[in-house]
């Protein structure tokens, strides 16, 4: 009788829409593949809200996946695609070189059909992350809380001279040490720390190229071993508090939690808190999948995270009651992208 019960419950649609979830969320952590040198592989996002400051509003924050250095770069306001990409070229491409991979959140600039031929010409990949899943680029979103955090403090009494220093708050971002590497992005990237004052100047000197070379060898040897290591360490900690997923294939079908997706409900605290189901199209990675979503949901993007999901169960014990789905309200729509 227990075990019928379990069953008869499991494959129950009125419990799977209604009940939360108490289990830790699924999908163990996947991490980044730890670049081989700096400022091949970048990440992107936005800092927007911010006061207006000499004609700007915006901040495009770039972060180096390898040395984790920072660029913030003051915007006037949210930039198109086209936008985008000059700003890349000015600040990035103009310093570095063209990188080889590209992660951001999936904000209309990135995943337009601009910015995706602009990649495509320069040989860079697109890593977009997948929907209601910031963590996917939590390198740039840490970055951005840093920044927020020092602005506040640095202009609690004129907000709207935050432009002015931010030159100031990306010198001293990446003249700190980092755990993740042991060094600062300063001396990860360019093989030396930059002194604060002229008696470290000879701590700098350099006596001949191949002494530089080999410097700059070294130090990413050991940052990218660093890496490694802190990338493992990282990914045992998230996974105590992380669920194994199922294992999901083409053409399962999956309840979708609607967390982030705002309903026609008379009453939030009453409504599903799942919706579905809607049939597995596409295994993308062992942690983010595709779904074919309904035409009311086209502004969605399909792909989501396994933490997202759950299985529909069948039982020969009950029938599959029909559960209708809500529509987002138009007017939340662009809240959910």
């Amino acid at each position: 009788m227990a075990r019928d019960i379990r069953l008869f419950i499991l494959a129950c649609s009125v419990c799977a829409v209604s009940k939360s979830s108490n289990r830790p969320p699924a999908g163990l952590l996947q991490p980044l593949l730890v670049p081989l040198r700096p400022w091949s592989h970048i990440s992107l996002d936005f800092v927007s809200g911010l006061p207006p400051s000499q004609g700007t509003t915006v901040v495009l924050t770039v972060v180096d996946r390898f040395s984790k250095a920072t660029h913030f770069v003051p915007l006037p306001k949210l930039p198109s695609a086209r936008e985008t990409a000059v700003a890349v070229i000015d600040h990035i491409y103009r310093l570095h070189g063209p990188p080889m991979d590209v992660v951001s959140d999936r904000g209309p600039q990135f995943v337009s059909k601009f910015w995706r031929e602009f990649c495509k010409l320069l040989g860079v990949t697109v890593s977009l992350s997948s929907g209601f899943h910031p963590q996917s680029n939590g390198q740039t979103e840490r970055a951005n809380k840093d920044l927020e955090r020092v602005l506040r403090c640095l202009i609690s009494q004129n907000p709207s001279s935050w432009s002015q220093q931010l030159s100031w708050v990306e010198c001293a971002h990446n003249l700190l040490p980092v755990s993740a590497t042991g060094l600062s992005p300063f001396q990860c990237s360019l093989g030396y720390q930059p002194p604060l004052f002229p008696e470290l100047e000879s701590e700098v000197a350099v006596p001949s190229a191949h002494t530089f070379i080999r410097r700059c060898r070294r130090t990413w040897t050991r940052a990218k071993l660093t890496l490694l290591l802190v990338g493992a360490r990282t990914k045992v900690q998230a996974n105590r508090h992380r669920s194994k997923p199922p294992v999901y294939a083409v053409g399962q079908r999956v309840w979708l939690s609607s967390k982030n997706i705002p309903l026609r409900s008379i009453s939030n605290k009453l409504a599903p808190k799942f919706i579905g189901p809607f049939t597995v199209t596409k295994i993308i990675s062992p942690v983010a999948v595709r779904l074919k979503l309904p035409p009311a949901y086209r502004r969605i993007h399909p792909v989501f995270h396994v933490s997202k999901l759950k299985p529909v169960f069948n039982s020969p014990i009950n029938q599959p009651v029909p559960v209708l789905i809500s529509s987002p309200t138009s007017e939340n729509m662009q809240n959910i992208q």
